[in-house]
């Protein structure tokens, strides 16, 4: 048995980054990892985001999301994603699949059909076809939507502080973003699970706990402990 492959997805501001590391801690302290580790079916958990998650893609993350005098255009954009995915893939997510990794990632093939997709309005078919070339087949096994309305997740971008290039776009680019991971949501509801991220922190992360419970039971079986919350 090979790994399992979990990704966070969702507009800016959403929350993935923090709900991704509750998830992380919770999977150590409720015992799952502890259980899956004797069993022999998950040896570690390693977290990890699109783009950057290699060497090479932190080179290209800073190429994408810093401001530049000459801008990106967009298939130029869309390729530079591909490459990051596709050295990602090859060496980090598949290796790490090979030796019973539990991977959480921040983003993934979905972010570029909503981003490059919806938002630039760039071919879905080319999209489909670079995304195959990318990950030659390798898909989430789940896939977390955090759902947020534009407004509210571009006004947490804002108290960040400074936004980066994406960030930056208006709204209407956001808003079509958003129109793409309900569509994807509504064409994979087998992988993609939605989740109301307009809640406080807390009761978000309680809507993901039960879905990764109710995944891992389906994958590894009952564990017959009451995991800590």
């Amino acid at each position: 048995m090979v790994g399992r492959f979990i990704v966070f997805e969702g507009v800016e501001g959403g929350g993935k980054t923090t709900q991704l590391e509750r998830s992380r801690q919770w999977l150590i302290e409720s015992g799952w990892l502890t259980f899956l580790q004797s069993n022999g079916w998950v040896q570690q958990i390693v977290v990890t985001r699109e783009p950057g998650g290699t060497d090479l893609g932190r080179g290209l993350r800073q190429l994408l999301l810093d401001s530049t005098p000459e801008p990106i255009q967009d298939r130029a954009e869309l390729l530079l994603y591909a490459a990051d995915r596709a050295q990602h893939v090859e060496g980090f997510l598949r290796p790490h699949l090979a030796e019973k990794s539990l991977i959480l990632c921040d983003r993934y093939t979905d972010s570029t059909l909503a981003y490059q997709g919806y938002g630039r309005g760039l071919d879905p078919i080319l999209i489909e076809q670079l995304n195959q070339i990318a990950t030659q087949g390798l898909q989430s096994d789940l896939t977390l939507w955090l759902d947020l309305d534009v407004k509210t997740g571009l006004a947490r971008t804002r108290q960040r502080g400074k936004a980066d290039r994406i960030e930056q776009a208006d709204f209407d680019f956001h808003k079509r973003v958003q129109q793409g991971f309900m569509a994807l949501a509504q064409t994979h509801p087998h992988r993609i699970a939605k989740i109301n991220a307009t809640q406080p922190e807390a009761a978000v992360f309680q809507e993901i706990q039960v879905i990764l419970s109710d995944r891992l039971i389906q994958w590894y079986g009952n564990p017959h402990f009451s995991p800590a919350t």
